[in-house]
């Protein structure tokens, strides 16, 4: 018998098949993209940002839809992802940030991303411009917090089950949306019923930083993945994404437990040494008890990953507990 994550992992990983998408399409469909109403005609040749958007589209049995993908140096390998076999089907078509001549070269005619990850004002690849040159894109629920003018309010979670509905839209696979969806809200309820009794545990977590820690408010799916599992997101309160906070306020809140997040060339243990090192975070609980969590980057940002994150961090808590 296999465990029910493992069994869900292998559901929606691997290439699921689906049925009901034809290379025809299913027709215009009109979904809304950060609360702008947006007409779209089925993708044929579509370039994902980052391994989050990518998952989502492997995670519905798109491959066959998707040309390639761009994953920036940041991104952890693709051969550790659930749908490993999927990426090496598609072309790999760059490990540096996105913009518009890569898309433009790739003939994509949909491009999935996030806003301020992937879509940008500063490097001139934004869903406007896209539209002006014919070429469609999704943008992750996520992110459209700030994004101007269209802004959407969701919490991360749902952000995510948002997402996999509207590309089921999009592509004709509601069926396969709701059932996904279906799958990871079980694992989130199963997650909560075994949430450790009491007060909940104050977490940090960190990103990056030296002078002023990089860290997660409340808008990106770390901050559902602590409080679902039973603990407190320390700076949960902040109505930001990913934002600098003072080491002082890390110190006044007492977290017990710290969240690395583990991506690009620093290795976690590093974060761990600085972190342990630091005379100012000497007597933070976490440090005092080494209470370290290390989250894979793909569990951190919004994709199908985060309820794997969920559930690996809940188990910590509860070993932790007992």
């Amino acid at each position: 018998m296999l465990p029910l994550a493992a069994v869900t992992v292998l559901l929606a990983g691997c290439g699921a098949e689906v049925e009901g998408v034809s290379e025809a399409g299913v027709g215009p469909v009109t979904v809304q993209r950060c609360g702008e109403e947006v007409e779209y005609t089925t993708p044929q040749r579509v370039v994902a940002y980052e391994g989050g958007s990518a998952d989502k589209l492997f995670s519905l049995g798109l491959v066959d839809h998707v040309h390639g993908y761009v994953m920036p140096p940041a991104n952890p390998p693709v051969s550790e992802s659930p749908w490993a076999e999927d990426y090496e089907a598609v072309e790999f078509l760059s490990d540096d940030l996105l913009n518009r001549e890569l898309v433009v070269d790739a003939e994509a005619d949909l491009v999935v991303a996030g806003w301020n990850s992937g879509f940008s004002d500063q490097r001139g690849i934004t869903p406007e411009i896209l539209d002006g040159i014919g070429i469609q894109s999704f943008m992750h629920s996520e992110s459209c917090f700030n994004y101007p003018g269209h802004p959407e309010r969701v919490t991360p979670f749902e952000g995510l089950y948002t997402d996999l509905e509207r590309l089921g839209q999009i592509f004709g696979v509601e069926e396969r949306a709701e059932e996904l969806v279906g799958e990871f809200e079980e694992r989130v309820a199963a997650v909560e019923e075994q949430a450790p009794e009491g007060d909940p545990v104050p977490v940090f977590l960190y990103d990056s930083g030296t002078d002023q820690p990089f860290t997660a408010g409340n808008q990106v799916p770390p901050n559902d993945i602590i409080g679902h599992a039973g603990g407190e997101n320390i700076f949960g309160d902040l109505e930001e994404r990913w934002t600098q906070v003072g080491w002082e306020a890390v110190v006044e809140s007492e977290p017990e437990v710290i969240i690395i997040l583990d991506y690009g060339d620093q290795p976690a243990q590093e974060k761990i040494d600085f972190l342990s090192s630091s005379p100012a975070m000497a007597e933070v609980p976490a440090v005092v008890e080494e209470n370290f969590f290390v989250l894979d980057y793909n569990e951190g940002i919004s994709g199908p990953r985060n309820i794997d994150g969920l559930e690996n961090f809940a188990e910590y808590l509860r070993e932790l507990n007992g």
